[in-house]
């Protein structure tokens, strides 16, 4: 896609100049962290040192204290207790930490996955039968149960109490559960609105280690929420920035068996794990479990205790994995020959793709990988016991949540965030949901908005790209949503030397500017390499280390790239649109880049 370039407003040049010298960095450093809300020395201490102690009181969280005296009445009377998950990897990761949490304050507990094939997502009347089946008396959903307002009515029923943490928008109904966790809640006080599934399973830890005086030995599992909150994409901001920081901190420095044979498995290096090679590497290693089968076997890795044991898991996992793979791009080729189909026929329309031979397992990084291509709305069906099931994906400026709401009268059900969703629809409806679907689209989409926007955070010399200046832009990390990579724009680069496409398309090129040369790569920016000849570029890029053959040198992430003479470029990125902290984030999937 023909991206827009803009760039963000450098600030007050005043509260620039004071920040950079309260904080002793330079001026496109101190400009950054003001455009993301960082005006002062302590508000930047936060930032670049998160502390446990920034963490809230749980219990400022709606019916916090009916859950832990739930789970204590439970542990006391030594009632069965079943922590129902889902099978991505925020759910897995969600149902491990709570399993082992209660497991070691003595609770009896079991954990139970629904299978994606037969009972879909959610709390299911399968798990329902079975919780009852096997004594269970209370029930905790995690990164699920929201919505379950039928399903929660016949757990009470077959004498079960149901604890919900959940961090799905609600629908219409509230469950009438013992408890329901959940900051979006309407009422619900709680001043942190973007938690993780994990992160509000956590935030019950913690209010169980108020309550058993284990408040630091809560902090141990902060591993299962760093990757639950990397690999779901919300905001690495707040408490979830606090999350990821120490959650990666303890993986790298003391891995748990399942994460170090999972990490092993992977290629990854220990002790340099980042956010991003959990989103692209280890989750969709974790997701491919549930996809292709029963995700069960990722819990199994993930609470593993024996090294040994773990990669075993880790190796069946890997197996599944390569699976995953050729059936997605099996799909994503069909997919996209249909996406280009109703594309000609309407290039401003959103899309919405049927075919029952898909696997159901795929569909959701299908849709994903459709949306970085094409920058539509994309809703990706499959036909499941005849019935249509299927993901939605969206783009910025687009709540795709808040558009299946709009056609609620022609679905079964639905559920999810602004950006990505769930449905399941009757096969007849879908010409139907279709047109309706791309009615709301037009109605809430300018044109204007269907062009990819790239957003510069400053104009940025080669020659002050200096080892100092790269071991601050480090410290930005954890990045993701909310807190992006800072995103450069260099102007006039020469492109030095003969570049070329490497891997499967991504352009290999070195630039120079003012005598100072770095090495550059686009991923997937291989159609791009006519446009590096003999004449400067402009280009947007992000300043990485990477480490070869024991090496760590400085390389330029390219993001896009243009003629110089470009006028068009040159108006665009000179107007200084303003970007807002919701559009700053990326709707990208977790699993569309491997």
């Amino acid at each position: 896609m023909d991206a827009r370039w803009s760039l963000r407003s450098p600030g007050d040049p005043e509260n620039v100049r004071r920040l950079g010298e309260e904080l002793h960095v330079p001026d496109v450093i101190a400009s950054i962290l003001i455009s993301r809300g960082i005006g002062d020395y302590d508000t930047a201490k936060n930032f670049f040192r998160p502390s446990l102690e920034q963490l809230h009181n749980p219990f400022l969280m709606h019916d916090m204290e009916k859950a832990v005296e739930r789970i204590v009445r439970a542990n006391v009377h030594g009632e069965n207790i079943l922590v129902y998950g889902d099978y991505d990897v925020d759910g897995t990761n969600s149902a491990s930490l709570l399993y082992l949490f209660l497991k070691r304050l003595g609770c009896r507990v079991e954990v139970y996955i629904p299978d994606r094939m037969t009972e879909g997502y959610g709390i299911s009347e399968t798990g329902i039968e079975y919780a009852a089946k096997r004594g269970v008396t209370l029930m905790i959903s995690v990164d699920c149960g929201i919505t379950a307002v039928s399903q929660v009515a016949h757990a009470k029923e077959r004498g079960i109490d149901v604890i919900i943490c959940d961090h799905h928008e609600p629908g219409g109904d509230i469950p009438t559960a013992y408890a329901v966790l959940d900051p979006l809640k309407p009422g619900d006080l709680y001043p942190f609105k973007y938690l993780s599934g994990a992160g509000v399973a956590f935030k019950l830890l913690q209010g169980l280690g108020e309550y058993f005086g284990t408040k630091e030995e809560v902090y141990t599992y902060l591993d299962f929420v760093a990757i639950a909150a990397a690999a779901d994409i919300v905001p690495l901001i707040g408490e979830n920035r606090i999350f990821v920081y120490h959650g990666l901190k303890q993986i790298n420095e003391q891995p748990r068996p399942g994460i170090r044979a999972l990490m092993e498995s992977a290629n990854l290096q220990f002790g340099n794990l980042t956010a991003q090679q959990i989103v692209f590497v280890m989750a969709p290693r974790i997701n491919a479990a549930g996809r292709l089968g029963d995700a069960n076997r990722a819990i199994d890795l993930l609470i593993a205790e024996d090294h040994g044991e773990a990669r075993r898991f880790a190796a069946v996992l890997e197996d599944e994995n390569r699976n995953r793979k050729e059936i997605d791009e099996a799909t994503f080729r069909k997919a996209m020959l249909e996406a280009e189909d109703q594309l000609a026929e309407d290039l401003n329309s959103p899309l919405v793709l049927h075919n029952p031979e898909w696997h159901p397992g795929v569909i959701g990084i299908v849709a994903s990988r459709l949306v970085e291509k094409f920058y539509r709305p994309t809703v990706l069906l499959t036909t499941v016991d005849g019935v249509a099931k299927g993901s939605a994906r969206s783009i910025v400026h687009f709540n795709i949540y808040e558009a299946l709401r709009r056609c609620e009268d022609l679905l079964i059900q639905f559920g999810g965030h602004k950006y990505a969703a769930g449905l399941a629809i009757e096969v007849g409806n879908i010409p139907a949901f279709r047109e309706k679907f791309r009615s709301i689209a037009r109605e809430m989409l300018s044109e204007d908005q269907l062009r990819h926007e790239i957003t510069a955070d400053a104009i940025l010399r080669l020659v002050d790209i200096t080892p100092r200046f790269v071991r601050i832009l480090k410290q930005f990390a954890p990045f993701g949503p909310g807190n992006m990579r800072p995103v450069f724009l260099g102007r006039n680069l020469e492109v030095f030397g003969t570049p070329r496409i490497v891997g499967r398309d991504h352009l290999k090129l070195k630039v120079r500017q003012d005598g100072v040369i770095f090495d550059a790569i686009g991923f997937n920016l291989g159609c791009r390499l006519d446009e590096c000849g003999s004449k400067p570029i402009d280009m947007l890029y992000s300043v990485e280390e990477n480490t070869w053959n024991g090496n760590v040198f400085i390389q330029l992430r390219v993001r896009d790239l243009r003629p110089a003479e470009d006028s068009r470029t040159r108006r665009e990125i000179d107007e200084g649109v303003p970007v807002t902290a919701e559009t700053y984030e990326e709707t990208t999937d977790c699993n569309t880049i491997e």
